[in-house]
């Protein structure tokens, strides 16, 4: 059985396996369920939604604390780890950066401004208060763009859902770049992905996560790619794709 939604500016898609019709009524269920996680983090997250807890965050966190859901702050709490554990390689403030460079959908900037955005990135700007579970910038033009960590964790919370009811057979993906297998399909040990890009490759996940992240795909005015160095504000040059595979947790 497959089960889709647009999300988060993309399609995310459940294949759940049923052994017979009395299953499949539940499964179908249970799956609307795990979608509907997909749904409650796009309403929360998007970065192109105005009545999102983010943009409300981007309205605001400037003037003043910002107290979150515990969700939403321990993803935030996250992304800040990867951050630091990166040294910056990974960093959701790049999003002034990728508006200016015309990578949100608008025209790309000029120079001046695009090295204002340049100045506004750097995670060191978002202040996070576990006492309070609440988040504040500390600098003007600060924004956050969450599609490098939100896909997999809407795909994270949807796959818990599965598992609470009882599903162990079941392929998640967001985009396809984002990937959570439980189990096995029929007939197979595991379930296998191929990459995009990499000549026909496949991954064998079985109880296991994937993400992928390609440059390709969207560029901006002046053709650099979407994936973005935020320490240096440039695209990233020379590489076909990334992929990261991982025993789900």
């Amino acid at each position: 059985m497959r089960l889709a939604l647009q999300a988060m500016g993309t399609r995310f898609e459940l294949v759940l396996v049923a052994d017979d019709i009395e299953h499949d009524a539940r499964l179908r269920a249970v799956g609307e369920a795990a979608l509907d996680e997909v749904r409650e983090q796009h309403q929360k997250l998007s970065l192109f939604e105005p009545a999102s807890l983010l943009s409300h965050v981007h309205r605001r966190a400037g003037e003043g604390w910002i107290e979150l859901d515990l969700d939403t702050f321990e993803l935030l709490e996250d992304a800040a780890a990867i951050w630091r554990a990166s040294r910056g390689a990974f960093d959701p403030t790049v999003a002034p950066l990728m508006r200016a460079l015309g990578l949100h959908g608008e025209h790309e900037a000029d120079a001046q401004d695009i090295a204002a955005a340049r100045a506004a990135v750097g995670m060191d700007a978002v202040e996070l208060d576990p006492a309070r579970r609440a988040v504040r910038f500390n600098r003007p033009g600060v924004a956050l763009d969450l599609g490098g960590i939100a896909k997999g964790h809407a795909l994270d919370l949807a796959a818990a859902v599965l598992r609470e009811n009882g599903i162990t057979d079941a392929l998640l993906h967001g985009g396809t770049s984002t990937v959570v297998a439980l189990g096995a399909p029929p007939d197979a040990d595991a379930w296998r992905v191929e990459l995009a890009g990499s000549g026909g490759r496949t991954c064998a996940l079985r109880d296991a996560v994937l993400a992928v992240s390609a440059p390709h795909g969207r560029n901006s005015a002046s053709g650099g790619g979407h994936v973005l160095d935020p320490r240096s504000g440039t695209s990233a040059s020379g590489v076909t794709l990334a992929a990261v595979a991982a025993p789900l947790t």
